[in-house]
């Protein structure tokens, strides 16, 4: 069996393994492309009647032998080395601030060293065009300095690339106050130098030496301005292509990340790469998300401790606003009780007790919402429910009434073993919160409340247990209506003047 630690080792090694093999290959095609532009450049800036014999034998045997020591040399000196920054990543921990800062100048490592490699290849070559034919040394100078400049900046991009997955690994769950190296500006000035600044200065020089000389003609001089545009032109498209994908890439992922959160996934997190803004722009989304995750996850809390549209109302109190006070309002009320929940608590042990609460409570909850209703509070085995308040609601007697009838018919079915009276009422009502600005709770307060709470007293005895207020029934809409019938006048405890009850037909 595979230790816990054998499959994090796995992928540390394949990552170890394609990290390295990237950065040799790229080594290798960077060597390879600055070889082909020394001969192409060659031939055409070397001035009339071109290189001696001499120097041509020896730079053909020269420029093999040292891009195969140049490759091996970086390989040693420039992977391993990188390897070796990035340790912290094989030993499967979090890098220190020093390590994470030194991982992320790991791609301008590596184009140091093929900038020292190339600065030998420079002197080298110069130094045999000075022995053999003193008059082109000039000339081999600018050709492979020209040659260097590609290799570097080939060589920073590429490396940049290869070492995005090391660059994640560092940056994660990290979000620095600042670029770790240099900064978009830095990298654009870079860029520029690398693929406009330095070729175009190497036409420059070019012309400079054809008329210094004297002795090159027009046709060649215009040859080799042309070829030398077009290498321009190519390297830096070939630059300006990488430079944007380096841009673009970190911002297309906080776009897209930004529409999942906007189609609500707020877990989303993406990568951090970069260590430019770029990077902070990638952190920063992440910190945003992580808040925003946070934010839903109290609202949805805080939506299910008072209701949503109370959770609402809330958010839309200023900060400076305790929010205390309320309006009157006309609104209906339903009030439902279990019947004999006392005997019901002594007789039974507590487990059972919850178990029926909560599928007694399942139920209101359940029809209250499907009718556009508030479930405002539980009072120990009773539910207290709003129509029409904090939200407006046109037809809180009709929703009031068609939930109390929904409720009664469902408990009937679906908790027997837990009756429970049910009282509607419509009336004004004080409707906002109380309490103290430390703490306080969206409430109803009014005739309405205690009226539906007499008339769920009296229903627990009454057949179908639902009984409302006539009030409510004459506020509601003509169809349900016709589902009610007046049931008598009764003077209900605490109040001074009766009440028509109305009772469910059939």
């Amino acid at each position: 069996m595979d230790s816990p630690g054998s499959g994090l080792e796995h992928d540390t090694a394949a990552l170890r393994r394609r990290v390295q093999g990237r950065l040799t290959a790229s080594l290798i095609a960077t060597h390879v492309i600055g070889a082909l532009v020394v001969v192409g450049l060659a031939a055409l800036l070397m001035p009339s009647p071109g290189m001696s014999g001499d120097l041509v034998r020896v730079t053909a045997v020269a420029v093999p032998v040292y891009v195969v020591s140049a490759v091996v040399a970086g390989t040693l000196w420039g992977t391993r080395g990188a390897l070796r920054t990035l340790r912290w990543a094989a030993e499967g921990r979090r890098p220190t601030d020093a390590e994470r800062a030194a991982s992320l100048r790991v791609p301008l490592r590596l184009t140091s060293v093929q900038a020292v490699l190339w600065g030998v290849a420079t002197l080298l070559f110069g130094g045999l065009a000075a022995v053999f034919q003193p008059e082109v040394m000039l000339t081999e100078l600018l050709v492979v300095a020209f040659a260097a400049v590609v290799v570097c900046a080939i060589a920073y991009l590429f490396g940049e690339f290869a070492l995005r997955p090391y660059a994640a690994l560092a940056l994660a769950g990290t979000t620095p106050p600042r670029p770790l190296h240099g900064g978009v500006n830095l990298r654009m000035l870079l860029f520029w130098c690398l693929g406009t600044g330095v070729p175009v200065a190497g036409l420059v020089v070019t012309a400079v030496l054809a008329w210094v000389r004297g002795d090159v003609s027009t046709t060649k001089l215009a040859v080799s301005v042309i070829v030398l545009g077009l290498v321009v032109l190519c390297f830096g498209l070939l630059v300006t292509v990488f430079t944007a994908r380096a841009v673009v890439n970190p911002i297309t992922s906080v776009q897209d990340a930004l529409n999942r959160v906007r189609a609500g996934d707020f877990a989303v997190e993406i990568p951090v790469y970069d260590g430019t803004e770029l990077g902070l722009l990638q952190a920063g989304f992440n910190g945003m998300a992580a808040g925003l995750a946070e934010r839903e996850r109290l609202r949805d809390l805080f939506g299910r401790h008072v209701g949503h549209e109370v959770a609402v109302e809330a958010m839309r109190t200023s900060e400076d606003d305790t929010g205390l006070g309320g309006t009157v309002r006309t609104v209906s009320v339903l009030f439902a009780d279990l019947v004999g929940s006392t005997a019901l608590a002594a007789s039974r042990p507590p487990e059972e007790v919850v178990a029926l609460l909560n599928r007694f409570f399942a139920v209101v909850v359940d029809e209250v919402g499907r009718h556009h209703g508030l479930v405002n509070k539980f009072v120990g085995d009773a539910v207290l429910a709003v129509f029409g308040a904090p939200a407006a609601l046109d037809d809180h007697a009709t929703c009031a009434l068609a939930a109390g009838r929904a409720i009664a018919r469902r408990l009937a079915e679906e908790v027997p073993d837990g009756p429970a009276g049910i009282g509607v009422a419509t009336g004004d009502a004080v409707a906002g919160n109380v309490g103290d600005p430390r703490r306080f709770e969206y409430t109803v307060i009014g005739d309405p409340v205690n009226e539906a709470a007499r008339l769920t007293e009296l229903a627990k005895t009454a057949p179908g247990r639902l009984l409302a207020s006539w009030t409510a029934v004459e506020a509601s809409a003509a169809e349900e209506a016709a589902r009610w019938t007046a049931a008598g006048d009764v003077t209900l405890r605490g109040r001074t003047r009766p009440t028509t009850l109305a009772s469910p037909r059939g």
